[in-house]
């Protein structure tokens, strides 16, 4: 056995073992592809046998880099955004890389001592799901910023199309045969609350320009599960004269409070009410009925914004990935002619 194992191994006690330069170890470690697959083999079993650990401060004080990501969630509690987190910190383990995650409380302030934070911290991005319209600031920094979800300043936005999701729900809807329907539209101080309510809207009425009239009632929540029940609840009790068949929300979170607030009134999801969601959080497939929705791409999301932080040679640009409409069981035709 290599008595040093018993101690801290050095990057020259690998080169030794190895029987290669430090450089050449140093490339492994940076994992370069240049290096030639036997010298990697080479070098990463001399690291197993000397049980060697790379010197995280050292490394970072010599390439003034540590192999973190940042993240920025405007709330943590959020499931879609735990669904995100999951998915960047997948895609910066498969690129050798941890993700450090911080929450700004939907607070532009507490956003921007999180950005400072990194950028001291030298990581090797940032992602950021901006806490408010508005938020960001041009920073002069090698760090590649990345904002997704939410806008964030002038930096590349990766985003769901928010605005054609909400359009496969309303042509979903009005195939059905659903002529009275109502919206729980999120906060409109948000781009995606706006995107979506405007991409809902706008194709339901133009879709009733053009054959049977339709009625449609526009509500405005949180994107949180209470004000979902809240706005569903009085949705459903005012509507007795002329019922509301189908209620679209602006997200799942709203679309489940809405179940319970049929829930609670005694309406049968979907005989007496259809309700359709945006998102496609975990829980979306697991309440009763299981429910509809639109999924966002988490797994796209994270990848796409990756690629922005690591491939250096790739231009910085803007993309919007496709929503799929899911269709389960929370959603019907009308029962009633």
């Amino acid at each position: 056995m290599n008595s040093k194992k018993n101690n801290a191994a050095t990057i020259k006690d690998v080169a030794e073992a190895a029987g290669v330069s430090v450089g050449t170890v140093s490339r492994v470690l940076a994992k370069e592809s240049a290096v030639k697959p036997a010298l990697q083999a080479r070098v990463l079993k001399a690291m197993a046998d000397l049980d060697y650990r790379v010197n995280i401060a050292a490394r970072a004080l010599r390439t003034r880099q540590i192999d973190l990501v940042g993240l920025i969630l405007p709330d943590i509690t959020n499931p879609f955004f735990s669904q995100l987190a999951k998915c960047v910190e997948v895609e910066a383990v498969k690129r050798g890389h941890c993700v450090m995650l911080a929450s700004s409380h939907g607070d532009c302030e507490t956003e921007s001592s999180h950005i400072q934070a990194f950028l001291d911290r030298s990581v090797r991005g940032i992602v950021v799901v901006a806490a408010a319209d508005g938020s960001g600031q041009a920073l002069k920094s090698p760090v590649p910023i990345v904002s997704v979800d939410r806008r964030f300043g002038r930096y590349p936005l990766i985003a769901t199309d928010h605005e054609k999701g909400a359009e496969l729900v309303a042509d979903y809807l009005y195939e059905l045969g659903h002529r009275h329907i109502a919206y729980i539209a999120g906060p409109q101080d948000t781009e995606v609350g706006r995107l979506r309510r405007d991409g809902f809207v706008k194709r339901i009425r133009a879709l009733g320009s053009r054959g049977d009239r339709v009625t449609l009632k526009i509500r405005q929540g949180r994107f949180d599960y209470n004000s979902g029940e809240r706005v569903a609840r009085k949705l459903l009790e005012a509507s007795a004269s002329l019922p509301v068949t189908a209620i679209a929300a602006a997200s799942d979170q709203l679309a489940i409070g809405a179940l319970r607030g049929a829930r609670d009134l005694g309406l049968l999801v979907p005989e007496d009410v259809s309700i359709v969601g945006f998102d496609d959080i975990e829980l979306a497939s697991l309440v009763v009925p299981r429910l509809t929705t639109v999924r966002q791409q988490t797994d796209l999301l994270a990848k796409e914004a990756m690629d922005l932080i690591f491939d250096d040679a790739r231009k910085p640009r803007s993309q919007l990935v496709s929503g799929e409409l899911v269709i389960r069981d929370s959603s019907s035709s009308p029962g009633y002619s």
